[in-house]
């Protein structure tokens, strides 16, 4: 089926008479690399360091968890319950959300589809504020430097990190939601 871009007008609506967006080609497979691609760049996010503080007496590297660790020690716990959430189980829970769809779509599961769209349009959502822990960890790099004293310089972790929330935000864009009501109608 051809774009909008090429100057063919979607078919209307026959309830409304609104435009229809054509169907998104290889969804399902374009979906699943994407997905794949971001769970292989959720270990090394979560096994290097993402930030690197140096003081005049010592340099210290902290991943994600090290992070949630120190917050929690230092009686920050609220702080540290929030990046782990935002940091930790938000990625794990879209990637198993979206192999979840995938996975009912492949098998024309048509039980449950209002809530596996409901589940769909959360990830869409979520996915609009996945990249604030990589604005949180340029900002506190920023932020901390008092050169000689004190200096922060994100880690190697980091752009992993901010390959798996681009990556899961693609491959959300990138699945057709439709496809989840297809069984349905078959």
């Amino acid at each position: 089926m051809l774009s909008r871009s090429a100057g063919v007008v979607p078919s209307p609506c026959a309830r409304c008479g609104a435009g229809l967006a054509s169907r998104r080609p290889n969804s399902i497979q374009r979906t699943w690399a994407l997905a794949i691609a971001a769970a292989i760049c959720y270990v090394p996010a979560n096994l290097l360091p993402v930030l690197t503080t140096q003081t005049l007496a010592s340099s210290r590297s902290d991943t994600i968890l090290s992070g949630v660790a120190a917050l929690y020690t230092s009686g920050s716990w609220p702080l540290a319950l929030i990046v782990l959430i935002a940091s930790v189980m938000i990625p794990l829970g879209k990637l198993a959300a979206l192999a979840y769809l995938l996975i009912s779509v492949r098998r024309g599961s048509a039980n449950g589809t209002r809530d596996r769209t409901r589940l769909y349009r959360m990830i869409e959502l979520i996915g609009r504020w996945s990249m604030l822990d990589v604005f949180v960890v340029a900002f506190v790099v920023a932020l901390i430097q008092f050169q000689p004293v004190m200096a922060s310089q994100p880690g190697p972790g980091l752009p992993f990190f901010a390959a798996v929330v681009v990556l899961t935000m693609l491959a959300t864009t990138s699945f057709d939601p439709r496809l989840l009501w297809d069984a349905a109608h078959d």
